[in-house]
């Protein structure tokens, strides 16, 4: 499994690169947002592959980390969405969908790697699997963001999907709050 988790940290890491760049030079909430992800996804990855072999009571704590981490890119993503509001300029709508195809297709082999061991391990590997899942959710989101930006030249479309994947962030986090706190229960 840690093979696995170190092989789904790196896709992260290199993909985060391509989107985060991406997302500057077309100025695209969404994809910053993304990009951001990807960087976070690589940070809990990694965080897995070390916690592994901890005891129950110490990866529930780092489970519930986790849950605070999946946090910084939902604040970046605000962050970005309000400075998006005082310059609204729609991103390039192609380079945001095929960027966007890009990330779908690096967030469903992630997810299917890891579905196999997201109920091993706890909380820890469950939230690698969500969080491969949530953003392959996200990642379609951000391809139709961009067809519609194509037809309509409008910046709203990456916005709504740049705060959409803010809400995804959320709810992961507390999904995997929750389950750490019960592993935390378990231990005690």
């Amino acid at each position: 499994m840690r093979k696995i988790v170190a092989l789904v940290a790196v896709l992260n890491l290199a993909y985060f690169g391509v989107e985060f760049a991406l997302a500057l030079s077309i100025g695209s909430v969404s994809l910053f947002a993304d990009s951001i992800d990807f960087l976070e996804d690589t940070a809990v990855n990694l965080l897995i592959v070390v916690a592994l072999g901890w005891s129950l009571r110490r990866r529930a704590r780092v489970g519930m980390g986790m849950a605070a981490l999946l946090l910084v890119p939902s604040v970046s993503t605000l962050w970005m969405a309000w400075q998006k509001l005082s310059v609204p300029v729609a991103p390039d709508a192609t380079l945001l969908s095929l960027t966007g195809t890009g990330a779908l297709a690096v967030n469903l082999f992630c997810a299917y790697l890891l579905a196999r061991y997201r109920h091993v391990g706890g909380s820890l590997t469950r939230a690698a699997w969500l969080s491969a899942r949530n953003d392959a959710l996200a990642n379609v989101a951000i391809v139709l963001a961009g067809l519609v930006t194509a037809v309509t030249v409008s910046p709203w479309p990456d916005l709504v999907v740049g705060l959409g994947i803010f809400l995804i962030n959320l709810d992961a986090a507390r999904e995997i709050y929750e389950a750490a706190r019960k592993e935390r229960v378990a231990a005690s």
